[in-house]
């Protein structure tokens, strides 16, 4: 399989396609529970002085009320991301009154799922729709399961990269099919590799135990003290089976197949179009209050938890299937990445630019289909690394290789170094070297892990998971509130909040239609309204 990336590289060198690199887009989301300062759940509305949550582009909300979602536009360089988002967290930040952004990926201080207010999105059809949509995962899942919160990697590779690109690799196709079926590929490894993000980048190896609402802990978790439980050898418990996990995904009858964008599409369509018997006892709309959008294996695509989605900018209120038929893929979004504990942003500057190697490791890799055999190896390796990462000798499974996590790791950061080498030549930057070198650093000694140094300094501190978390978010609170953003910067947060208010309300005047003739319409593809509205 190397043989290919070694090919692919010399090909790159060969034809000078290197600078058509320079053009990849970055763009970040990140979500943060809104807390009070007393750090439990926050239960008053969105911040109007923030915006619409229904239409800001940046600044909205997840799964519930509390659960604020800030997210950049695509920015042409990695770290441009991560200043833009950190200007939004400090605007932000700059207009709470006296409440916390908890700072961690796991909640804490839950008094039940009461306690989780389902957002809201205004009268509109467009945001009931994304209400009931909500509910409706309450009813299938509960309510804690979607209040952990993560970091999503949104990532382009540059457009003139694809033409040249094309000709090299002898493509008969249209650009739009040979750009589809590499982003697929990618998508397939990111996948298959995706085991190493979660090792690297964990930072949830404890929770507390309010997450738990009074159910038995899994056998492998000890106590660290009356409130806090945690993994011994965890990385990631947000990636692991109390958190987003499609480990029932054969019961439910969802079978996502990776093999092309027209598969992928037909795989989802029909699990958003097949009645699931389970979900039909819930009902839709009882006693004239909707608890679901239908009574589907999902409701709608976003429903399915994937670790990668292939995405395409949504026209109007259009499905997401729909858009990637009509215009295929235009980024890719990776979702496992935790929240970084020990940095402001949740992500730090070296572990973005390693994400971009990563990104373009995977697509230069040759990139086999996944059958179903692989399919359950890679939710095996998904849920031992979460669980089990740091264990000393631990072995996963590659293809018909057993392998020590250590060598599997060491021989994938190998390959990646002259990928890095690579982007370090296109921007003049040679961090993208140093960040492939870090990380075999934390292969070598799992001690320097995110999730270890998390679980070092609980220790050391006699600290609950409630504590820690507690003390870092008020650190990174005040860090923000220290920022100053420019004037350009401030007139520029104000007036999209305004017009996305002015927005909304244009939304809710312009409705003509009941909710059941929106919702029916939706479903039959003929629902448009003029905002991305996303779910």
């Amino acid at each position: 399989m190397y043989k290919r990336l070694e090919q692919r590289l010399h090909a790159i060198e060969k034809h000078r396609l290197s600078a058509a690199l320079q053009e990849s887009r970055t763009g970040l989301e990140k979500e943060s529970l809104r807390v009070t300062p007393n750090s439990t759940l926050a239960q008053t509305d969105h911040p109007k002085v923030l915006g619409s949550a229904l239409t800001h582009p940046w600044i909205t909300t997840d799964y519930s009320e509390s659960l604020i979602e800030l997210i950049t536009p695509p920015q042409a360089r990695a770290p441009a991301a991560l200043d833009f988002l950190l200007d939004i967290e400090s605007f932000v930040y700059q207009h709470l009154d006296n409440e916390l952004l908890w700072t961690t990926s796991m909640p804490c201080v839950l008094n039940g799922e009461q306690d989780i207010r389902i957002a809201e999105y205004g009268r509109s059809n467009a945001g009931l729709m994304k209400h009931v949509y909500r509910q409706g995962l309450a009813w299938r899942y509960g309510k804690t399961m979607q209040v952990i919160a993560g970091i999503h990697f949104n990532y382009s590779i540059a457009e003139p990269f694809w033409q040249p690109w094309q000709m090299v690799e002898q493509h008969q196709g249209s650009l739009r099919e040979f750009r589809d079926e590499q982003y697929m590929a990618l998508t397939r490894n990111l996948l298959r590799y995706g085991w190493l993000i979660i090792y690297l980048f964990g930072t949830s190896p404890a929770i507390c135990k309010s997450f738990l609402g009074g159910r038995k802990a899994p056998a492998t978790m000890r106590e660290l003290n009356d409130y806090t439980l945690y993994e011994p050898y965890g990385t990631s418990l947000r990636m692991g089976n109390i958190g987003y996990t499609n480990s029932k995904e054969s019961a439910s009858g969802v079978q996502v197949c990776y093999d092309s964008v027209a598969s992928y599409t037909e795989s989802l369509r029909r699990a958003i179009h097949t009645p699931s018997p389970e979900y039909e006892k819930i009902g839709v709309k009882v006693d004239g209050v909707y608890r679901q959008l239908n009574t589907n294996i999902l409701q709608i695509e976003n429903e399915y938890y994937s670790t990668v989605r292939p995405k395409q900018p949504l026209q109007g209120f259009e499905k997401p299937v729909n858009a990637l038929k009509k215009r295929g893929i235009k980024y890719i979004e990776l979702r496992s990445v935790d929240i970084n504990i020990f940095h402001p942003a949740g992500l730090t500057y070296e572990q973005l630019r390693f994400l971009e190697v990563f990104m373009h490791f995977c697509l230069f890799q040759a990139s086999p289909k996944i059958d179903s055999t692989e399919r359950q190896l890679i939710n095996s390796n998904q849920m031992l690394v979460a669980h089990q990462g740091r264990k000393p000798g631990l072995i996963l499974q590659s293809g018909e290789r057993q392998m020590s996590l250590k060598d599997w790791g060491l021989e994938l950061l190998e390959q990646m170094q002259p990928v890095a080498d690579l982007l370090a030549r296109v921007h003049q930057e040679p961090a993208y070297t140093v960040a492939v070198q870090h990380q075999r650093e934390l292969l070598f000694n799992p001690e320097a892990t995110p999730s270890a140094q998390m679980m070092t300094e609980m220790h050391e501190k006699g600290a609950s998971f409630f504590s820690f978390a507690q003390a870092k978010s008020r650190q990174h609170r005040d860090f923000f509130l220290k920022r100053q953003l420019s004037q350009v910067r401030t007139t520029e947060f104000v007036q999209m909040a305004q017009d996305s208010l002015y927005q909304q309300q244009v939304i809710e005047n312009s409705d003509e239609i009941s909710f059941d003739q929106f919702l029916a319409a939706y479903f039959s593809g003929e629902a448009s309204v003029n905002d991305n509205l996303l779910m």
